[in-house]
């Protein structure tokens, strides 16, 4: 199986019949992987498709494969890729990528002055941010919107969030900027993701002990852990 087997779109309004699937399928991965999620509704999910903010993904057979979607924070300044979800049966064949791109894409065309960014735990999906130009960023530099945060609240590491004063936490930050993106850091980033991932690990076990590090803080935040990172390479 390989990502030509499958077909990546733009979800159209009769797709709806699909937001239970998703949302399922969304809560069941996040479980498997011990981590949170921001929990949406299936009409929300609905809602998201009849707009035309999402992407949905079928096996050439019809089956429904994957989903992401948009969300607009601070007035439409930020811009953030949600809910990303491969059905498990089409995993390992490409098509996350498929469908980061092309909701990436339509958030471009949508939102051409927006920033992008992301919160994950997870190496695909910072390899899969890099190649697209997004870099590591302290949390201050992501949208302050309440509402945004308060869906962190359905994540196990919510305590965290709010002993680290909303300053950090598990997820590294991923930012995206049409305006100042240079995308070279973002490269070197990416092309040492794909040729050492076991540095990856050293990588977050640094990030976890400064995280749950008792106060005085790590000062340097995030960037200092990014360059921490990028060293190990050398």
């Amino acid at each position: 199986m390989n990502i030509n087997d499958f077909i990546v779109q733009v979800a159209l309004p009769e797709h709806r019949v699909f937001a239970e699937e998703i949302c399922e399928e969304m809560a069941e991965s996040a479980k498997a992987r011990g981590t949170g999620i921001a929990k949406r509704s299936p009409e929300y999910v609905a809602g998201k498709i009849s707009d035309g903010k999402s992407v949905i993904a079928f096996h050439k057979d019809g089956t429904w494969a994957g989903f992401c979607y948009i969300e607009t924070w601070s007035h439409g300044q930020f811009v953030a890729n949600s809910g990303l979800i491969v059905s498990p049966k089409f995993r390992k064949a490409g098509l996350a990528n498929a469908i980061k791109h092309k909701i990436f894409e339509l958030s471009r065309q949508k939102y051409p002055k927006a920033k992008i960014f992301g919160l994950t735990t997870g190496l695909a999906v910072m390899k899969i941010n890099s190649d697209l130009g997004y870099e590591p960023v302290t949390y201050s530099e992501l949208t302050q919107d309440e509402d945004f945060w308060k869906g962190c609240q359905s994540c196990v590491n919510f305590e965290i969030l709010k002993m680290k004063e909303r300053k950090n936490c598990m997820c590294t930050a991923m930012l995206y900027d049409p305006v100042e993106q240079k995308h070279d850091v973002a490269k070197k980033f990416a092309e040492e993701l794909h040729k050492k991932p076991k540095l990856y690990e050293r990588f977050m076990r640094i990030k976890q002990s400064l995280v749950l590090k008792p106060k005085p803080e790590n000062k340097g935040g995030l960037k200092s852990l990014f360059l921490m990172f990028t060293v190990l390479f050398k």
